[in-house]
């Protein structure tokens, strides 16, 4: 397939690209900036997809049968700090792909990546959670992606837009910005084995659970729902297992190689968190048949072995 890909330099964008290369796909990708990281076969740009003209030359200019929209504000705290400008940034340019897509007769696969941040706080009996559970985000954040899952279904309804609609969890993997807490984990104990911070973990709520998932089964199941899915229909991304906070703080820690401290600093607090969430994920593998490759614990040492290598060459 021709597949462009938003936010290609992004943690997620990277690792699906490595997928669908493996596919044989043509992979066309534009983001804020280039990157020499991705590979030669990647035909990437610079675009400013807030702007619809940019956006609809784009479209016109590539021509692709799957979009797999995945350039987003993803940071909760940074939300809470800007909430308009996370909404705009996540909003607007899928407003202007859709717009396109209409005003061109496209007849791509629209990809729109929502998060579990869509259903906010669910009670017991709400667990876990599928995809009729109703949407009731607790933070910026999750308005944004709610408001972008509710626009791909109201263009698949009222313009039959090919739209499909992914409430992807909590997804940990190489690569990832140190702002998310398993990679900040990593990187403070890749640090402290290093001897270039002191031997002290500063750690934030570590009573909340959630449903991780390797980013590069988060990335499979994209790929096979673009496939396999039904228009306009949304699917959870997620193994179906909460694991708390405090469980992978105590797993990186018996994967280190020297004795570390934990102290709690408030700064790392939300305003609102979600005790638990973890995803039905049956419609997912009665669709795609998809299944996640890596546990809980490999995804762990995945993160923490990128890290070490990360101060290695630092050094």
């Amino acid at each position: 397939m021709r597949a462009l890909i938003t936010g290609v330099t992004g943690f997620a964008g990277g690792h699906l690209t490595q997928i669908l290369l493996g596919q044989g796909d043509q992979v066309f990708g534009v983001d804020r900036i280039e990157s020499k990281n991705l590979p030669a076969e990647v035909v990437q740009g610079i675009a400013d997809l807030n702007n619809p003209e940019v956006v609809n030359d784009l479209l016109a200019r590539i021509q692709p049968e799957a979009i797999y929209h995945l350039a987003a504000q993803a940071f909760v705290p940074t939300a809470w700090a800007d909430p308009w400008g996370t909404i705009e940034n996540n909003i607007r340019p899928q407003i202007n792909i859709l717009q396109a897509m209409v005003k061109q007769k496209s007849k791509a696969r629209l990809l729109i990546v929502a998060s579990n941040e869509v259903y906010g706080r669910v009670q017991a009996d709400q667990l876990p959670v599928n995809e009729e559970t109703p949407l009731r985000p607790v933070n910026p954040y999750g308005v944004s992606k709610a408001a972008q899952d509710i626009l791909g279904l109201q263009y698949f309804l009222s313009h039959n837009v090919d739209v499909l609609r992914v409430r992807a969890f909590n997804h940990i993997g190489p690569r990832q910005n140190s702002s998310f807490v398993t990679a900040n984990f990593a990187k403070q104990i890749a640090e402290i084995e290093a001897g270039l911070a002191e031997p002290v973990i500063h750690v934030g709520n570590l009573e909340a659970k959630r449903d991780f998932t390797d980013v590069a089964d988060v990335m499979r199941a994209y790929m096979l729902l673009v496939r396999h899915g039904a228009p306009g229909e949304s699917y959870n991304v997620g193994t179906g297992e909460a694991h708390a906070i405090q469980e992978m703080l105590d797993l990186f820690l018996s994967y280190s190689r020297c004795p570390i401290t934990i102290k709690p600093d408030p700064e790392r607090m939300r305003p609102s968190d979600t005790p638990i969430m973890y995803a039905d994920n049956r419609k997912l593998k009665a669709s795609t048949d998809w299944q996640p490759v890596y546990t809980f614990e490999q995804s762990l040492h995945r993160v923490l072995d990128y890290w070490r290598e990360d101060v290695r060459q630092r050094l």
